[in-house]
């Protein structure tokens, strides 16, 4: 049986590999969002309507992430992560394709089943392979892929969105998912299998009240930053009459500030802990919900958006390095559901936003998400004060 020394050599390249691949998993999971004006008027729908893309492909991804990882886990990681890009690589191909809004969310439906299996199992493999040590970093480190998807990934998928048509931003993951497959082929050792996850550590999971309320942390946060970031690109040229190039500068900008969130993150956390980064993270978030109608610029909005980019994705992070720490044995099973608990945040986070625009328009979303973010403060510091008592999970 392998142990952590023996893979101590393979780690660093398997974590750049892991890296990539979840950059270009949080890259075709945003893509929708970035491209949804062209989407909508390409395909004839209405702008809620596309949005519900990012809630239908979030609910699958939320329901298959246990599921699919019961499935598979027999697998060796390898040769599953491989696999996983792939699919996601065809899906996306064809999705480029596809003639209308009938025809294409259930292939997108199908497609992001892959986000469902690659990010848990990248997070659980990388931490079977890290010395306890390493652990909280290693993971916080293959997370920065989603940062550097909503610095690179987002910006260029809206600004090839708005230049050359969604099909062609479809395209380009697809591209990038090939290499990815290739990439994680080349650099993760064979062998790699972490601890099924057995019955009992899904009883283990769900009979805790702290592990299940610690990933409700993650799904209200979710479900808070959704309702206003499933529309971000409507908003801004709707509201704020943004230019296309504005657009994509304005997501970079989030987005820049999103990877430095997770460096810093990736730094800290195992100096300060866990739980003390989820709570800053929160707060940060909050606060650009809270002064989100504030801004009437493209300019203006950038300003309010430095907080809640610092804390967008390393709160994603610190949650899945905190549930790693809390229960070791438990962490397949906790990584998976964690990776459900995101995207049921997203999925609820975008419908309700969607339903808020019919009704209300674009002006309820922001308060609306600032009171989820309220709720999930109030959750993360529940369990902070549990995790400090006597009892802790282990």
């Amino acid at each position: 049986m392998s142990t952590t020394t023996d893979w101590a050599p393979a780690l660093p390249s398997t974590c750049r590999a892991l890296l990539f691949g979840n950059f270009v998993i949080g890259s075709g999971v945003m893509v929708v969002s970035g491209t949804l004006n062209d989407l909508a008027h390409s395909l004839q729908v209405s702008v809620a309507l596309a949005g519900q893309l990012v809630a239908i492909g979030a609910a699958v991804i939320c329901f298959g992430a246990p599921l699919l990882g019961g499935l598979l886990a027999s697998w060796d990681r390898r040769r599953l992560l491989t696999l996983t890009m792939l699919w996601y690589a065809a899906g996306h191909a064809a999705c480029a394709l596809l003639p209308d809004y009938a025809t294409l969310w259930p292939v997108r439906a199908l497609t992001v089943l892959a986000a469902a299996v690659f990010t848990p199992q990248a997070a659980a493999a990388i931490g079977h392979m890290a010395t306890p040590q390493q652990r909280g970093r290693s993971i916080t480190f293959v997370f920065l892929g989603w940062s550097v998807a909503s610095v690179a990934g987002m910006p260029m998928s809206a600004w090839v969105g708005e230049t050359w048509g969604w099909r062609w931003a479809m395209a380009g993951v697809a591209a990038m998912s090939l290499g990815a497959a290739v990439a994680v082929h080349r650099s993760l050792p064979d062998g790699v299998r972490p601890p099924g996850m057995s019955l009992r550590a899904w009883r283990g999971v769900f009979g805790d009240r702290v592990l299940m309320a610690m990933v409700g942390v993650t799904a209200l946060q979710g479900a808070g930053q959704f309702t206003v970031f499933a529309y971000f690109a409507p908003y801004l040229r709707q509201v704020l009459h943004a230019s296309p190039a504005q657009i994509s500068l304005v997501f970079a900008w989030f987005g820049a500030w999103g990877l430095t969130g997770n460096v810093l993150l990736s730094r800290s956390i195992d100096r300060y802990g866990a739980s003390r980064a989820v709570a800053v993270l929160l707060v940060l978030i909050a606060a650009s919900l809270l002064l989100f109608p504030l801004a009437t610029t493209p300019w203006m909005l950038a300003a309010v958006l430095v907080p809640w980019g610092l804390g967008c994705f390393a709160t994603n992070s610190a949650q899945q390095a905190r549930l790693g720490l809390a229960a070791p044995l438990l962490a397949p099973a906790l990584m998976a559901l964690n990776t459900s608990a995101i995207y049921l945040g997203q999925a609820v986070g975008a419908a309700g936003g969607g339903w808020l625009m019919l009704h209300g328009g674009y002006a309820p979303l922001s308060w609306v998400g600032f009171g989820w973010l309220l709720l999930a403060m109030a959750a993360s510091h529940w369990v902070t004060r549990k995790l400090a008592g006597p009892t802790q999970t282990g």
